[in-house]
């Protein structure tokens, strides 16, 4: 019963048909949904679907959308199974659903919602479908009974019931009707796949004209009224506190109203993991003048811990630990000292990976009204439950008071999961007792980000006398992106490596072992997190393999994927035969196997990652200690494609997104600070420095679709050094590339 779904529909004000889903057939109370879905009447529904009188249909979007394409692709599940017509469809961004049950803890009304992981396809898949089918099924048998036809002669299409004479109704017609019928105890069977009409076309982003028009409201874009504006100077240290403050200069500013101190996440212990830095916050009425009395703040700082500490010391830290017993053996299966001694070669390699940062183009911001009965929030988050977890309690308010409008995201990459900028707007409007705007300045947002971790890999491997692997080492130095946040020590690796990870999943002899390096510094989930590390160490080390052994690249790959079968993973099953095809697809696309141009290349990489499959083919040269891009292309297969516009976008996003960090970019520390304070210090890589276009390739499936929002990432940079190694004879085993490309002229 725990996966069963019930099917709720109610009549709206006006005649509007109202189809929605709650998670647990027990929860009956309602939520509050923006007024027009809700037709001429403000009524509490648990809605997804409606359709009102004048035919125009209206879906609610759940999930957070940070650019993945979620606000497009869940509400066309819908529309395909209602039979709607999509010109007439209206998408709304649904806010969180939560409400009271009888203890007091949250129900959650609209299942997840969630951004991150590339899981909202999966999860949604099988409701939504359901959601459209079962208001498909009642406006068709509100026809049959107007026209006393049997229902299963009638069909439908693009928003009407047609009869098999030729008659035909509009579903705003049948509205009234369809809402007072009973659904099947069993259930309404959703459509087969031959009777898609909007699955697998491609739609362009539902807000795409708002964007591109600058109509589109993203939260920093939104102002209540008679509220403050606020920002923050915070410790510039990962662990430090206040040591003097001066504020009567900042309060003589002009249009300053207050200045409030924010203590340290220790003194917030009631937040749990939310990475709130000490802090001096200035409210004022425009954001002009709260940054001017920011600037005439006269602070000092003082670090608790890791004052002094450096990412040059932290990379020998690394390399020293590496000679050590590691912190935790992730993996042991055989016995990897005698299979090594006893192999007929042994290869090894280390793979450097730094600190990155998320540098959305939208920084951080919230707003935040809150009273002793209520808070409302619009927030542009990626967790919204966790956010409203922090709002309950810094505001000890019941669930069912708390509203979190969920706004289109300018960019989240994982850096909007944590919710520390929720936490300091509700603590300011709490000290205010007004509505708070807090603004984030990029040089807020690029020193106080929670980074992707820094790590150093260290491989070994062993091959017998017919090139075969016989032996896999995967040694790993990195800072846990579980540090600080309440997790127990022995289970800080769970976030640096997977044990299942191909191929050590496929490998008779393997030692998996994480080393611990602690640095004053947080870190959080970057795009793909930890799958983007390890796979540019493993596809990067698989090619070094291949040529010491004299084998080619692909092939190698092809025989350890051999034969198929299925391998089960924390992140669901690995298909061997779906990645081999990618990367048999990949290969063929790129022309591996011909000769390539004088001083060209071709490297391949692939990954499996959040039950998808990507496999990545570049063919470049070198030129003026810099990479140019012949050709660049990516074969994903996701299963059955919802909206192949939408995934175009992803994969190509996500592989630009991923050379740019890999050839550019890197977040270092001096004396316990981030040096890196804006884009002319962190320079994103420009266009004429990436390929001029990335082919993507899907591959035509029926299987359960899964979500690209990350899938482009892991498989990019090492594609890339595989790449310019075949195209310069030089490994590049640290990122940022451009570092050693200068070198190499």
């Amino acid at each position: 019963m725990d996966r069963r779904r019930f099917l709720k529909v109610l009549l709206g004000a006006g005649g509007t048909l109202i189809v929605g889903i709650p998670a647990r057939a027990a929860w009956a109370a309602p939520t509050p949904l923006p007024l027009a879905l809700l037709g001429d009447t403000w009524t509490r529904l648990n809605a997804f679907v409606s359709i009102e009188p004048n035919g125009r249909t209206l879906i609610g979007a759940p999930a957070p959308e940070i650019g993945q394409g979620v606000r497009t692709a869940l509400p066309r599940i819908i529309a395909d199974e209602l039979d709607a017509d999509w010109t007439r469809v209206e998408v709304l961004a649904l806010p969180l659903g939560v409400e009271d049950r009888d203890n007091g803890e949250p129900r959650w009304t609209y299942g997840a919602q969630h951004a991150g992981g590339s899981r909202n396809i999966a999860a949604a898949w099988r409701d939504l479908r359901g959601i459209g089918a079962a208001a498909r099924w009642l406006l068709r048998h509100a026809a049959a009974q107007r026209w006393n036809l049997p229902a299963a002669h009638l069909t439908t299409r693009a928003g009407w019931v047609i009869a098999p004479d030729g008659r035909r109704l509009d579903y705003g017609e049948l509205a009234a009707a369809a809402a007072q019928l009973q659904l099947p105890d069993g259930g309404v069977p959703p459509k087969t796949a031959a009777e898609y009409t909007l699955i697998g076309q491609p739609a362009g982003d539902v807000d795409a004209r708002a964007i591109v028009s600058g109509r589109q409201l993203y939260a920093s874009d939104q102002y209540w009224g008679d509220g403050y504006v606020a920002v923050i100077a915070r410790c510039p240290y990962a662990d430090g506190e206040l040591e003097h403050l001066d504020d009567s200069a900042a309060r003589a500013v002009e249009g300053v109203e207050k200045v409030v101190t924010i203590g340290a996440r220790t003194t917030l212990g009631a937040i749990g993991n939310v990475p709130l830095a000490p802090g001096v916050a200035v409210l004022a009425h425009d954001t002009w003048a709260a940054l001017k009395g920011r600037a005439q703040l006269a602070l000092r700082w003082r670090a608790r811990h890791g004052g002094s500490a450096t990412t040059g010391a932290l990379a020998q830290q690394a390399v020293t630990l590496l000679k050590g017993a590691p912190s935790t053996r992730v993996l042991t299966r055989g016995d990897i000292a005698k299979a090594l001694h006893g192999a007929a070669r042994r290869i090894e390699a280390e793979y450097h990976v730094p600190f990155v940062a998320h540098a959305c183009m939208e920084p951080m911001h919230c707003l935040a009204h809150v009273s002793n009965e209520h808070a409302h929030l619009i927030a542009p988050t990626q967790e919204p439950r966790a956010a409203l977890e922090v709002v309950r309690k810094l505001t000890k308010l019941d669930p069912g008071n708390i509203l979190i409008e969920l706004p289109r995201i300018g960019g989240g990459y994982g850096r909007r999961l944590d919710n520390d900028y929720v936490a300091e707007a509700v603590l300011l409007a709490q000290a205010a007792g007004k509505p708070i705007k807090l603004m984030w300045m990029r040089e807020d947002d690029m020193t106080h980000d929670v980074y992707r971790p820094f790590g150093l890999h260290r491989l070994v491997a062993g091959v017998d006398r017919k090139h075969r692997i016989t032996a896999w080492q995967h040694h790993l130095a990195s800072t846990s992106r579980l540090w600080h946040r309440d997790t127990p020590v022995e289970q800080l690796w769970q976030s640096e490596m997977q044990p299942d990870a191909w191929p050590a999943n496929v490998l008779p002899t393997v030692d998996l072992a994480w080393y611990a390096l602690d640095f004053p510094l947080w870190r959080g989930a970057w795009r793909a997190p930890s799958h983007v590390s390890n796979v540019f160490a493993i596809e990067s080390f698989l090619d070094e393999i291949a040529h010491a052994t004299r084998q080619d690249p692909l092939k190698l790959r092809l025989a350890l994927l051999e034969p198929a079968r299925q391998i089960p993973t924390a992140h669901g099953a690995l298909d061997t035969a779906r990645l081999a095809n990618v990367l048999q697809q990949a290969a063929k696309a790129i022309g591996w196997g011909t000769r390539a141009p004088a001083g060209h290349g071709r490297g391949l990489a692939c990954a499996f990652s959040a039950g998808g499959y990507c496999a990545h083919a570049f063919e470049v040269s070198l030129r003026g200690g810099g990479v140019q891009f012949h050709r660049a292309l990516a074969v994903v297969d996701v299963g059955r494609v919802i909206n192949p516009l939408g995934l175009e976008a992803q994969i190509a996003g996500g592989t630009l997104d991923a050379l740019s960090t890999a050839l550019k970019l890197e977040i270092t520390v001096e004396y316990g600070t981030v040096r890196q304070q804006n884009f002319p210090d962190y320079p994103i890589a420009r266009r004429d420095e990436l390929p001029r276009a990335v082919e993507v390739l899907p591959v035509a499936s029926s299987a359960t679709p899964v979500g690209a929002e990350d899938l482009a990432v892991p498989g990019a940079a090492p594609a890339l050094a595989n790449a310019i190694f075949a195209a310069s004879g030089k490994r590049l085993r640290r990122m940022p590339f451009m570092h050693e490309l200068a070198r190499m002229g």
